[in-house]
C-alpha cells in the first residue's frame, strides 16, 4: 500500500511566530493521521524541526551544487543539517520566475538523493497548455526531463501541481485529476517497473481546501496533497489531513 502524505508548503510567508502554528497542528491530527510534511521558509527550518514532533520539515527548495559561489542559495546537505527531510524541487514558481528547467530540476532531485532527502517533485502545465489539449504531452515531457533515473518510493514523491489552478481558486475537475494522476502513474510503472512505479506517491495540489478534500482524494491514484494557502492555518489544514486519513 502506498503511503499518503499531506503536505504543506507555506512558501514566504511565516516568521518565528509562526511555528505556534505546527503546536497548534500536532495538537489536531487524528490518531490515524497519514504523514504530515510541512516546508516553511529556510530561516524557520531549524526552529520548526525542534517543534514539529510527529510532522516532519521539509524545504521549498535546494540547490544542485553540494557548496560554492551561490549566495544566498541552500545546498540539501545544509537542508538536512537543519532535521528536516524533505525537500520540494520543481515547484512552477521556480521554473517560471527563477527560470528553472526540468535539467535543473533533475539535479535537484539527485542532490536531495545524496543528502538523504526525499524529493517532492512538481509537475503541472498551465491554463493555455490545458485550453489546447496539451496537458499530457506538457506532464509526459516535465515528468521524463525532470525525474532521475534510480528513483524510489522512499526517495521521491511526484507532486501534479496545475498552474493555473494554484492560488486561484480553480480546481480541476475530478475527472482531469483523475486522467494526468493515472497518465503518470502509468509512465512510471512503464518506466521504473510495476513495483516501484505503483509505489510511489502522487500529490494533486492546487487549491485544496478542506471542502474539496474528500472528493479529490477519492481518486486511486491520488495518494495526498501538496497544499499552499490552506496549510498556513492549523484550523485550515487539519481538517484536509483528516479527510486523507479517511480515504
Amino acid at each position: 500500500m502506498r503511503r499518503k502524505i499531506a503536505a504543506g508548503n507555506w512558501k514566504m510567508n511565516g516568521t518565528s511566530a509562526a511555528l505556534t502554528e505546527l503546536e497548534a497542528l500536532r495538537a489536531l491530527l487524528p490518531p490515524d493521521a497519514p504523514e504530515v510534511v510541512i516546508c516553511p521558509p529556510a530561516p524557520l527550518l531549524f526552529r520548526a524541526t525542534e517543534t514539529a514532533g510527529p510532522i516532519a520539515i521539509g524545504a521549498q527548495d535546494c540547490h544542485m551544487q553540494d557548496a560554492g559561489a551561490f549566495t544566498g542559495d541552500i545546498s540539501a546537505a545544509m537542508v538536512a543539517d537543519t532535521g528536516a527531510s524533505y525537500v520540494i524541487v520543481g515547484h512552477s514558481e521556480r521554473r517560471s520566475a527563477h527560470e528553472e528547467s526540468n535539467a535543473n530540476v533533475r539535479d535537484k532531485a539527485e542532490a536531495a538523493w545524496a543528502a538523504g532527502l526525499t524529493a517532492i517533485l512538481c509537475i503541472g502545465e498551465a491554463l493555455e497548455d490545458r485550453e489546447a489539449d496539451n496537458t499530457l504531452d506538457i506532464i509526459g515531457g516535465q515528468l521524463s526531463g525532470s525525474l532521475p533515473d534510480g528513483v524510489s518510493a522512499t526517495n521521491t514523491v511526484i507532486a501534479y501541481e496545475p498552474i493555473w489552478a494554484i492560488g486561484t481558486g480553480k480546481v480541476p475537475t475530478l475527472d482531469q485529476i483523475i486522467e494526468v494522476h493515472d497518465f503518470i502513474r502509468a509512465r512510471l510503472i512503464t518506466r521504473f517497473g510495476q513495483d516501484i512505479g505503483d509505489a510511489i506517491p502522487l500529490l494533486y495540489g492546487g487549491s485544496v481546501k478542506p471542502e474539496n478534500a474528500a472528493t479529490i482524494f477519492r481518486a486511486d491514484n491520488v495518494d495526498g496533497a501538496l497544499v499552499g494557502g490552506a496549510s498556513l492555518k492549523a484550523a485550515d489544514f487539519a481538517p484536509i489531513i483528516t479527510a486523507l486519513a479517511k480515504s
